[in-house]
């Protein structure tokens, strides 16, 4: 197994381009996760803020996002359109809650996979996520209604918690309407409520 990873890097390694693309790629998640950051700073969220995609500088993560870097897309589509999957993203949405996917299981006797509504504090991080991926990929293209537009086209829309889909749909659409500035002050006012009341869900008619 080993010798198989050790063959596996030093083929990366002499492939044309393998350093732009490793640096590019640290850039990429570093930029990400600065914008994040510093969105869920501006919300209240500190702790969410500082630990939010650690994993993606695990190996498992961070090689394979090299092999597969794109620039303008996240390697991990790349990665399932050659492979039929994604062990990148096997490994990632198994450890970090703002992704829906993390939320399914099988709950009691039941035999069938339930997607679970996302808790509140991980479906804002997952708003704020959609917001910064948005700006990384986009660059000065950037515009506010583009995280809600990519979201109600994409094909997770009708596959997560529908409860959950609904409130990301608002929060984005908020920020499609209202601008950034206005929306994560009311993105502030909602964690307040949460930090409140840990029961605090969000409901679309708020």
């Amino acid at each position: 197994m080993l010798k198989t990873i050790r063959s596996g890097i030093i083929s990366d390694m002499e492939n044309k381009g393998f350093l732009s693309r490793f640096f590019a790629h640290l850039h990429t998640i570093n930029t990400h996760r600065f914008l994040v950051m510093k969105t869920c700073f501006k919300c209240g969220m500190y702790s969410q803020g500082l630990k939010h995609d650690l994993s993606k500088y695990s190996f498992s993560e961070f090689w394979p996002s090299v092999r597969y870097f794109q620039g303008d897309r996240s390697p991990i589509s790349k990665e399932k359109e050659i492979n039929g999957y994604s062990e990148c993203w096997l490994h990632h949405k198994g450890r970090n809650k703002h992704h829906w996917e993390y939320w399914i299981d099988r709950l009691g006797k039941d035999t069938k996979l339930t997607v679970i509504e996302m808790p509140f504090p991980y479906m804002l991080e997952s708003v704020i996520d959609r917001i910064s991926a948005s700006k990384v990929y986009k660059k000065e293209n950037y515009v506010d209604s583009e995280p809600y537009h990519f979201f109600v086209n994409s094909r997770e829309y009708s596959t997560m918690n529908q409860d959950t889909a609904h409130q990301i749909e608002k929060l984005l659409e908020y920020l499609k309407d209202n601008g950034e500035e206005k929306a994560l002050a009311y993105y502030k006012s909602l964690y307040k409520q949460y930090k409140k009341d840990k029961n605090f869900t969000y409901r679309c008619s708020e």
